[in-house]
């Protein structure tokens, strides 16, 4: 298969692998900017719980190109890197006080792309009847949901306490 040219529905689905290898491998990276910045002891908790389900979700991943037995490699992910970007731009010209709400932003922001690209994942291999892949998948896709439903509660909260005071 060839980066640049996908002909068979096998092709994407690999490539699609590929990208969300190196999509966790950004949110991570990204993840320990975004507690770095964060200024609520609760927040940088969320972010840490979440390194470590990156952790998890990257090892899924693995298993999971072994058992569809394609090599395990990365392929770009401008997406993630794009909403890295955005988020340290943000960051930078947020006063201390709107960081922990940017942050979480950036982080839902992020979750939601994970979640797309899971269930883009999980179609063609459930498809295939690989169970075991689709389970991982599922897997990793169920933590990204819940990682979610977390940020938005957080976010809320700091938005409703920010406004409460203004």
């Amino acid at each position: 298969m060839s980066q640049r040219h996908l002909e068979t529905p096998e092709d994407l689905l690999q490539f699609q692998l590929r990208t969300a290898m190196t999509m966790e491998q950004d949110s991570l990276a990204a993840l320990e900017e975004l507690a770095g910045a964060a200024r609520s002891n609760d927040v940088k908790k969320l972010f840490k719980h979440h390194m470590q389900e990156t952790k998890e979700q990257i090892s899924n991943l693995e298993k999971v190109f072994g058992i569809l037995e394609l090599k395990e490699s990365t392929a770009p992910s401008p997406s993630t890197k794009g909403i890295s970007r955005q988020a340290h731009s943000l960051i930078e010209r947020a006063a201390d006080e709107l960081h922990d709400q940017v942050v979480l932003s950036a982080a839902l922001g992020n979750e939601h792309y994970e979640i797309s690209a899971y269930e883009c994942l999980i179609l063609p291999v459930r498809t295939m009847g690989v169970n075991d892949a689709a389970s991982l998948l599922t897997a990793n896709l169920e933590q990204e949901q819940h990682t979610s439903e977390e940020l938005k509660q957080m976010l809320e909260k700091i938005v409703s306490k920010r406004l409460a005071m203004a």
